[in-house]
This record gives C-alpha cells, sequence and structure tokens, in this order.
C-alpha cells in the first residue's frame, strides 16, 4: 500500500510546470501610434550600443547611443575636497564653503557627463497613418506597419555593435538622414539644472563634419581632448520595393560597415535571435495578475538590452541617453548611492549572472582611480569608490554626502559577495571577492575611530541618503543606520569570505562586535541617534539592514519586532514624497515581511503610475500625483529593475541559508509558478503552485553539498530514486547532487 501510495503522489503532483521561454503577446508593447518623445519610445540596445525609436514631427526617428560615449575630463576643482576638511567645517558650522566647492560644480559645470551619439529620420508622410507599432520582447525587435501597406522592422544585435533596419513595400525616396545632436545650435540654452539637463552647447564642442556618399552617411563628431565618435548608416533599396540598411557608432575610431549581403543579414538575425532564445529560456515566472507580469516581463527585457559583462555598467539611463538637445538627467551617471546596486538586484535571481558580471568587472578596473581618490579624500589606504562617478572612475561631486559616501564600497561589496555565492566560483572568489574585501577592509579600518563615550567604533561623520538633502543637518555625529548596517554587512560576510578561503576569521568577528548595535525606537529603525524619520523620504536608506542586507531576519523575534514597527512607521508617513523606485524597493521589504499582498500593492502603484507607455520608470507619478507629490518625469532605470526583483522576493527567497518557496504571496494568487530562479546558495529553482498548494518543485545545480528548503509538510517524496534526507521542524535538508532533483509533498 505504501508503494502504491508513493506512485500516486507522483501522478498527481505531476502537473507540469510552465515552459520556459515562453513570452505571451501581451507582454509585447503594442501600439497603433509612435511615441512622440525619446522617453516614451521603443528600446532596442545590447549593453553597448542602443535605440529608441519613436516620431519627431514627419519623421521616424532611431535615437542612437553608445554605452562609452562620455565626456570624461575631470570635475573642476573636485580633489581639493578632503574628508578632514569636510569634518572641520562641519564642526564649525561653516558648511556653504563646502557646497561651493563639492556641491555646485557639478551643476555650475556641463562635464563631466554621457553624451548621445546622434539619430536617423526618414520621413514618413507619404507611407500613411501607423497602423501597427509593435516591440517583441522575444526577439528584441520593433516593427511598424503603416496603412500603404509599408512595414519597417528594426533591431540592435544583441551581440555586436550594430543595429540593423529592414523595409517592405518601401518608395525609393525612403532614405536615412543623420540627424546631429544640437552640441552648436542656439535653441536649447535654456536654465542650467541637472535633472531637466543642461543644453549641449555648454560642452563647447566643434561642429561636426556629416559626409555623404551614395547610399552611405558618416558624421564625425570631436568631443573633448582630440577625442570623437563617428555614426555611420549604410542602406540599400532592393528589388521589390525592399530596404535594408545596417547603423553603428564607434569611439575615438574609425566608423566602418559591413557589406549588406544575404549571408551577412541572415547571420545577423539568426545570431541576434539565438541571443535573446538563450536569455529567455534562463528563467521565467507566471503569476495571475497580468499587469505585474507585463511589467515583470518588459523589466527584464530591459535588463538583457542594457547588461552584458564586457560592456560598461547600467548607468541611470543606460545605452538610451537623452535625445531633447540637452545632457541627459543627471548627466546618466553612475550613482552608487542606489541606482547602480538597485540595477543588478533581478539579474542574479533571474540566473544572468554572466551579465550581472559587468558591474563587478566595471568596478574590479576601475578600482587604481578608486584607490588614488581614497587616499587623496579620506587621507588612508584601501579602497572607496566615489558616489557619485564616470565612466572611468573619477569623483563627479554633487551632493558629498552620498557622492562621496564613507559607505559607497561597503554596498558595492554586497555585488562581489553576491556574483561569488549565486554562482559559486571558487576563482572569482579568490581572485575577485575576497581581494576586493580586503581593500575595502583596509580603508574602513583606516576611517573609523573610537567614540570617546560608547567606546565602539563609528565614523567621523555619517549620513544617511538623501535625508535633509544636502543641508548641513544631512550630517550626523553618529552613525545613521544605513552606514551602520553597511558596515555591519561588510564585516559579518567579509568573515564569511575569510571563513571559505580556509582562513581565520575570529579577528573580523571580534572587530564586528566592536560596532554599536542599530538605533531604534517606537518608530523601530531611527535614521539616526536622536533623529527619526519625521516626514515620507524618497530613498529607503534607514531600511537597509531589512533590504537588501538582511542583516535583520524576520525569522529572529527581536529583529521581527524592529522589521514591524519600521514598516508600520514607514506606512504612517505615506508616500507623498516617494518616486517609483521607493515603491520597487518598499515590494522587496515587504516581502521580507511574508506580507505579499502589500509588495503586491507597491507593484501595482508603480507599474500603474510611474512608468511611461514604453514601461521606463519616470520617477514621477504620471497620474497627476494620486500617491506622490513628484509629478516630473526623468527616466532612471534602477526603478524597474527593483520592480522585478520585488517579483522575485515574492517567489522565492533565500534567508541565512534556507530556500522559501512562494515566501510573499498574496491570498490571491492560487495558481502561479516559476523556473530557474536561482537562489543565493547557487541552486536553480522551479516550483508550481495549485489552487493555493505547492504542487512540484525542481532543484539543479552544479555545486555540492547540502540545500536547505522551509518544508511546511508532514513528508516529502521524490520523483526517481529517494534520497537521503531529513525533515525536521519544517526544515528539509538533502545532498541534490549535480542533476535535476523533483520533489512533491508527501
Amino acid at each position: 500500500m505504501k508503494l502504491k501510495r508513493h506512485a500516486l503522489l507522483a501522478l498527481l503532483y505531476s502537473l507540469p510546470i510552465g515552459a520556459i521561454a515562453q513570452q505571451l503577446p501581451t507582454h509585447h508593447l503594442q501600439f497603433d501610434h509612435l511615441a512622440t518623445n525619446w522617453y516614451d519610445a521603443m528600446p532596442l540596445g545590447n549593453g553597448m550600443v542602443g535605440a529608441l525609436v519613436w516620431q519627431n514631427k514627419q519623421y521616424l526617428r532611431l535615437s542612437l547611443d553608445r554605452a562609452d560615449l562620455w565626456d570624461d575630463r575631470p570635475m573642476p576643482g573636485i580633489d581639493r575636497l578632503t574628508f578632514s576638511w569636510v569634518t572641520k567645517q562641519v564642526q564649525l558650522r561653516q558648511y556653504d564653503t563646502v557646497q561651493a566647492l563639492g556641491d555646485e560644480p557639478y551643476e555650475a559645470n556641463p562635464a563631466p557627463t554621457k553624451i548621445p551619439g546622434a539619430a536617423i529620420e526618414f520621413d514618413i508622410s507619404t507611407l500613411g497613418k501607423v497602423v501597427s507599432n509593435e516591440l517583441n520582447i522575444t526577439t528584441a525587435s520593433n516593427t511598424i506597419r503603416f496603412s500603404n501597406g509599408s512595414t519597417f522592422t528594426t533591431y540592435v544585435h544583441a551581440s555586436q555593435s550594430y543595429g540593423i533596419f529592414t523595409g517592405d513595400n518601401i518608395p525609393s525616396a525612403f532614405v536615412p538622414a543623420i540627424r546631429m545632436p544640437e552640441y552648436t545650435s542656439p535653441d536649447h540654452a535654456g536654465p542650467v539644472n541637472s535633472v531637466e539637463g543642461q543644453s549641449l552647447q555648454r560642452l563647447g564642442y566643434a561642429k561636426g563634419a556629416l559626409k555623404s556618399q551614395p547610399n552611405l552617411l558618416v558624421y564625425h563628431q570631436p568631443t573633448y581632448a582630440g577625442k570623437y565618435y563617428e555614426v555611420l548608416v549604410s542602406w540599400k533599396h532592393l528589388p521589390g520595393n525592399k530596404l535594408i540598411g545596417v547603423w553603428m557608432i564607434s569611439n575615438s575610431k574609425t566608423a566602418t560597415a559591413p557589406l549588406l549581403t544575404d549571408n551577412f543579414l541572415h547571420k545577423s538575425w539568426s545570431e541576434h535571435t539565438g541571443w535573446w532564445k538563450n536569455f529567455w529560456n534562463r528563467s521565467a515566472i507566471h503569476i495571475p495578475d497580468t499587469l505585474l507580469e507585463k511589467q515583470y516581463y518588459l523589466d527584464m527585457y530591459k535588463f538583457g538590452c542594457v547588461a552584458r559583462n564586457n560592456t560598461p555598467p547600467i548607468s541611470l539611463q543606460a545605452v538610451w541617453t537623452a535625445d531633447n538637445g540637452k545632457l541627459p538627467p543627471w548627466k546618466g551617471d553612475f550613482h552608487h548611492d542606489l541606482n547602480t546596486e538597485l540595477s543588478y538586484w533581478p539579474g542574479y535571481t533571474a540566473n544572468h549572472t554572466d551579465l550581472t558580471a559587468g558591474f563587478t568587472n566595471w568596478l574590479w578596473n576601475t578600482q587604481a582611480e578608486s584607490k588614488r581618490w581614497t587616499k587623496q579624500y579620506f587621507g588612508v589606504e584601501g579602497l572607496n569608490v566615489p558616489g557619485v562617478n564616470t565612466i572611468s572612475g573619477k569623483p563627479m561631486g554633487g551632493w558629498i554626502q552620498y557622492s562621496m559616501s564613507p559607505t559607497t564600497a561597503a554596498w558595492l561589496s554586497q555585488h562581489f559577495y553576491w556574483q561569488w555565492k549565486y554562482t559559486g566560483d571558487k576563482q572569482f572568489l579568490l581572485t575577485r571577492c575576497k581581494p576586493w574585501f580586503d581593500a575595502v577592509a583596509t580603508y574602513l579600518r583606516g576611517i573609523r575611530i573610537t567614540d570617546p563615550v560608547s567606546k565602539k567604533y563609528k565614523h567621523p561623520l555619517s549620513s544617511a541618503p538623501e535625508f535633509n538633502d544636502n543641508d548641513i543637518s544631512a550630517w550626523f555625529p553618529q552613525f545613521t543606520n544605513y552606514d551602520l548596517s553597511l558596515v555591519r554587512f561588510f564585516f559579518e560576510k567579509y568573515a564569511a569570505i575569510t571563513a571559505a578561503c580556509g582562513q581565520s576569521n575570529a579577528a573580523i568577528l571580534a572587530e564586528l562586535q566592536k560596532y554599536p548595535a542599530f538605533n531604534t525606537d517606537s518608530t523601530g529603525l531611527t535614521i539616526a541617534p536622536g533623529q527619526d524619520l519625521v516626514h515620507s523620504h524618497r530613498h529607503h536608506s534607514h531600511l537597509m539592514a531589512i533590504y537588501p542586507l538582511k542583516v535583520l531576519s524576520y525569522s529572529h523575534p527581536e529583529d521581527k519586532s524592529i522589521i514591524d514597527r519600521s514598516l508600520a512607521w514607514l506606512e504612517k508617513k505615506g508616500t507623498r514624497e516617494w518616486v517609483g523606485y521607493s515603491f520597487s524597493w518598499a515590494a522587496n521589504l515587504y516581502g521580507q515581511t511574508g506580507n505579499g499582498d502589500s509588495a503586491a500593492v507597491m507593484l501595482r502603484k508603480f507599474a500603474s503610475n510611474f512608468v511611461g507607455m514604453n514601461s521606463f520608470h519616470l520617477n514621477g507619478d504620471q497620474k497627476k500625483g494620486q500617491y506622490s507629490g513628484f509629478t516630473y518625469n526623468p527616466f532612471t532605470l534602477e526603478g524597474n529593475f527593483a520592480f522585478a526583483q520585488g517579483i522575485h522576493e515574492m517567489l522565492l527567497q533565500t534567508n541565512e541559508n534556507i530556500i522559501t518557496l512562494f515566501p510573499a504571496v498574496p491570498a490571491s494568487w492560487r495558481n502561479l509558478s516559476f523556473e530557474h530562479l536561482r537562489t543565493e546558495s547557487g541552486w536553480t529553482i522551479s516550483a508550481a503552485r495549485k489552487n493555493g498548494l505547492l504542487n512540484q518543485v525542481k532543484i539543479s545545480g552544479q555545486q555540492s553539498g547540502k540545500i536547505y528548503i522551509q518544508w511546511p509538510f508532514r513528508g516529502v517524496q521524490f520523483k526517481g530514486s529517494p534520497l537521503k534526507y531529513e525533515l525536521k521542524n519544517g526544515l528539509l535538508s538533502f545532498e541534490p547532487g549535480k542533476n535535476e532533483i523533483t520533489i512533491y509533498p508527501g
């Protein structure tokens, strides 16, 4: 009877988990018109080059960009700042001098900055009305159909630095024109404002030159210090009213076009679609909320457009720099007080660790500049990273509490830790992760001091992004919970990394005990001792210990009380001063408590109010302030990627090496599944719930050792040969080996 019961259970729970790489047509972007501004355009990209497809008056416009197009000249006077001098000025209450030297140059100077490429335009006035405009995220291509029967399709090759366009039923007069950025035009002199974007003319570039040959255009633009870039477009009209063409952007080298042969076009499309098939095969989710599921797939599509292991990391707008005659919002730079960090959140769980590697690769490759700056600004050896920096790692200034934060490298260290943990890559641990942590530890030990009263470590000054903005009151004499959570996280993981390298971590654990406990009161986690969260605020910096750092765990009663009080107080303060990413981040916070209903509410608010027609995160509330008093629309990407991770945290979590399946699912979500999501312990998991009950779980991985899963069932059944396991107090553990294992509730 027992064997028959096992066979019956296996049959009952063998309903299939959803197929991989099955994006539904409803996941694509589909309109009967073209966008009429750049930030609503159809996005295409491959980490290095990108295009935005939209309509400018009577023209179809492709705004072209390249990730490494930067004006990387040094910020004037930035190296005159030192942390010791800033500390002294704060103590003397003479902070206007600091703002003049550290904050104001960011607004006053146009560079350093990300710069735009150029645009290609086609006159579509003779093609009739647009009847269909589709972004197919499965193939990463945009197809536009017109009422006269003409069709235009374009894509950016997934792994080569060029874009392709083709047309059917296209008249011979339909030819591209290059539109140069307005580096010398006076049309956009405008106000000096880094959010709205400073005028391109302030860069002082010489006028670019456009060379024209039959079926070929090349635009050459000088930039600064002898550098330049080139934009090339080549095309052919073929029999049968067909059009084929290619474009590319080169950086400080001559642009050359590939030959437009049938073999080239077929090979290009095959390579491109093959890359995207592999991308979508890595993982999938299926949830009953169609708004959230569509936003998730659009956000993961964007991740596939902007992340590669051999390109610059994801900046504020990545490969979609503003095309409005101005510099991009916040200069399109690398903000490390949340923007870059949040942008890589979903890549690990979604099983794209080959792409997340691009972030740690860049941090590693720019560490020489970071170490130089650490010595110059902080006066100590080791490694910190400017909180706002250029493509080469140079400091840019801005609000220096955050652009020169004492703990930026500690947060960035989490990505080295994750890259190791999610992959189990021992070589990465030994040659990248451990050396990085060693260098950051040297720096943190160099700047800390001992508080004369508590005898605990602290920093000379501390802050919490972006509480009190750039006012002197944004500095605190004791640790903020933001800085403290990062330092405590850093040394906790440094101890784990050291042990994994076969070295003693006793000294690290001992110094961790010399840092203070988190400051809490009836509101939960405070901003800093004596400073509660007194108003709604966009940056959840004081809650870092809950997520993403997970230094506090909801499974511990004392931590649970702190987390509950913190989130209750966050709710009480409201969302009037939140921006889009605040809602995405809040969903991840609620996910840690198992509150799937609140997590889903936050994600719905994001997806309904804080994105444009193309799914771009526009920061402000696009429905006239329904949830937030911010109603502007500067585009940045981190909110999109924090949203995707919010979905992941509802479906799968790893806490203290224990995996939880569907940890924060709304009660109404009765049928859902996911495939090949990756845990922090390195296993890939597929799981399904049917009618509110766990249906089956598939586990695979290339590492050895035990897996630990919360298992609220009386027994467990294995498909095929059973494995030795232990099930005690709701915790299931066993060694899966390197084969895929399927288990069912017993």
